[in-house]
């Protein structure tokens, strides 16, 4: 066993001896090389979701960190230039799904992951939703700009549908108290994120519908992730908002949020405080412009009136003497009155002669001996069709009576009336024609003329055969 052993260590070091001109010998950084060059060919971009750990942002800006699972971790890192494209700040123990090509550290022979893009986990499938609720309502109108309302110029009372606890609500009002002081403002307080939000927000809008005292309304809240938002992204809320009777302006987020409410609202700010600004204009302002609008229509009133006197002064000076016109129309008055009545005269007396002729015609055209002639025709088919109508009546009546007999002689009740009877069997109720449908013993039911019998079966024969 000993020598075939030192045989076999033999032989293979002679093989491993003439292989030795030909193999390929790796330094650590070739080797480290090639797997680098193998690993992001093979998965040039992935997919990846993980829970943040060991998360640090050195003096280069960039972001490591570590993704890990139930049973693996793997090295991230950011670089500072796709940075700009986030819209949260990564922290330990946050999951997050991003996309991102595989590395390898060559000095250190160690892979890793280098995210382009990154978001928290559950942020694409609402991403999704809202891109989908937002195509099906844009495909049914929603959008449309013919279903805006107008936002009236100056309202008389404002209702703000907000947080009350907010820093949101606050700002608002102190904007509008800026703007236009005592101005009416009516705050339905709902929750703004989180469970009940989105019912809170419906209750409010119905609410504001059925008191119908509010010109305009304000939906705002302050910015979020979208998590924070999906209230706003509701579809039930979003047809809440298209279906209000008064107008309402969508104030939710920061400039860069958009959210389904903003598309169905009849106008969206960019801001809760931009919103303020939009729903009431200036009230100094609009003081300034009457009273400049008044000096102005003073001035042209005067000039007007001036223009008008300088002209009325013109016509006075080539104006007649009246009493001369007065008596000229006078004279031409008499004259027209005199034409009037002759022409009013021949044209009565023309009329006349018209309704003599038409009233003769109408007489010598008198309907009255056709009516007669259509009464006897109409009298003798009257006749003819009451005595045909009793003719076909008898007839039928004396086929009704024949088909009554005839139906009474094949009623089932008639035939049991003769001393008939029919038997079915216990339970299934199947009519029994042939003694081998039954056994012995078995229960029966017996219809007769006058109710039924319950019969047990104690024996039985067909064609003679007793008992078959």
């Amino acid at each position: 066993m000993t020598r075939n052993s030192d045989k076999n260590m033999t032989d293979w070091v002679d093989d491993f001896e003439e292989m030795d001109t030909t193999r390929k010998i790796y330094t650590i950084s070739e080797l480290n090389a090639d797997i680098k060059l193998l690993l992001e060919e093979r998965f040039p971009f992935v997919w990846i979701i993980g829970e943040v750990s060991n998360f640090r942002i050195p003096a280069s800006g960039h972001f490591y960190f570590t993704l890990k699972d139930e049973f693996s971790h793997l090295n991230a890192v950011m670089f500072r230039g796709q940075q700009r494209k986030l819209k949260f700040e990564p922290e330990d123990g946050m999951n997050i799904t991003g996309m991102g090509r595989l590395s390898v550290y060559e000095p250190r022979g160690t892979y890793q992951i280098i995210l382009e893009y990154m978001e928290p986990a559950g942020v694409g499938a609402l991403q999704i939703a809202f891109e989908k609720l937002k195509a099906r309502l844009a495909e049914e109108g929603l959008f449309d700009e013919k279903h805006k309302k107008p936002i009236p110029f100056l309202p008389q009372k404002i209702a703000l549908i907000t947080s009350p606890s907010g820093a949101v609500v606050h700002d608002m009002l102190n904007i509008i108290n800026r703007r236009f002081p005592n101005m009416h403002i009516q705050i339905f307080p709902v929750k703004v994120q989180g469970d009940g939000a989105e019912d809170e927000i419906v209750v409010a809008l119905e609410l504001l519908n059925k008191t119908t005292d509010a010109d305009v309304a304000i939906l705002a809240r302050g910015g979020g992730s979208l998590e924070d938002l999906q209230a706003f992204n509701a579809e039930r809320v979003a047809r809440s908002v298209f279906g209000s009777l008064i107008p309402v302006i969508s104030a939710v987020g920061h400039e860069t949020d958009y959210t389904i409410t903003d598309f169905v609202a009849d106008l969206r700010a960019p801001t809760p405080s931009a919103a303020a600004e939009l729903a009431v204009p200036v009230k100094n302002e609009l003081l300034r412009m009457v009273n400049d609008n008044f000096v102005a229509l003073e001035y042209r009133i005067c000039n007007v009136i001036e223009r008008f006197r300088r002209n009325l002064t013109d016509l006075a000076k080539g104006l007649v003497d009246p009493k001369k016109r007065i008596q000229d129309w006078r004279l031409r008055l008499d004259d027209f009155a005199s034409r009037l009545s002759r022409n009013f005269v021949m044209l009565l007396d023309r009329k006349k002669e018209q309704h003599k002729w038409w009233l003769d015609r109408l007489v010598a055209l008198s309907p009255e001996p056709q009516i007669h002639n259509i009464n006897l025709i109409i009298e003798q088919y009257l006749y003819k069709i009451l005595k045909t109508f009793n003719k076909e009546l008898e007839n039928k009546s004396a086929r009704l009576r024949e088909l009554s007999a005839r139906l009474e002689t094949l009623s089932p009740i008639a035939i049991l009336e003769r001393g008939y009877s029919i038997t079915r069997t216990i339970p299934d109720s199947k009519v029994v024609r042939n003694p081998r449908m039954v056994s012995i013993n078995q229960d029966l039911e017996v219809m007769v003329a006058k109710g039924t019998l319950t019969c047990r079966i104690k024996g039985k024969s067909e064609n003679g055969p007793k008992n078959i």
